[in-house]
């Protein structure tokens, strides 16, 4: 999903929030917002980033009204089969999902995406295994292919 001129909505501000947010900003998004359960926190975050791109930080209640073509969870809530507290509608028509955690089955945030029509919801599996490629390719000079892998692991 190409995202540039997209309204992104990243859900968390710790340390995975951290770890994403120069990427996505450096695809030059229309708005990237940060919503957080402590919106001091997602505006504090906001500060460290905001000379990379439109940035802006707000709590999850302030969400309501709102319209995101990509929406990235990077809270810890999935570790409970939980989801962040969002309104209805937050999700665009033809919106993506995306969700750093995995697991075997669906996660909780990937299973909202798909409630809320997502034209696609995806799990964090294919991010870790690309990180994992990269890390071998700096160790060995050799690019791994990722697709067998994800396949297979999806196959489990």
């Amino acid at each position: 999903c190409p995202l540039t001129d997209k309204k992104i909505l990243l859900l968390g501000a710790g340390g995975a929030a951290r770890g994403v947010l120069q990427s996505l900003l450096a695809e030059r998004p229309a708005q990237l917002v940060i919503a957080n359960r402590t919106a001091a926190k997602a505006v504090e975050l906001t500060l460290r980033f905001s000379d990379l791109g439109r940035v802006s930080g707000c709590g999850f209640a302030d969400l309501a009204g709102r319209r995101f073509d990509l929406i990235v969870n990077a809270t810890a809530a999935g570790l409970h089969d939980a989801v962040p507290p969002l309104p209805d509608g937050v999700l665009a028509t033809d919106g993506w999902c995306y969700d750093l955690m995995y697991g075997k089955e669906p996660t909780a945030f990937v299973r909202w995406g798909w409630a809320q029509g997502a034209a696609h919801s995806l799990d964090g599996l294919g991010m870790l295994v690309e990180q994992a490629a990269e890390s071998f390719h700096l160790w060995r000079g050799v690019w791994p292919e990722t697709k067998p892998v994800i396949e297979a692991l999806r196959a489990q």
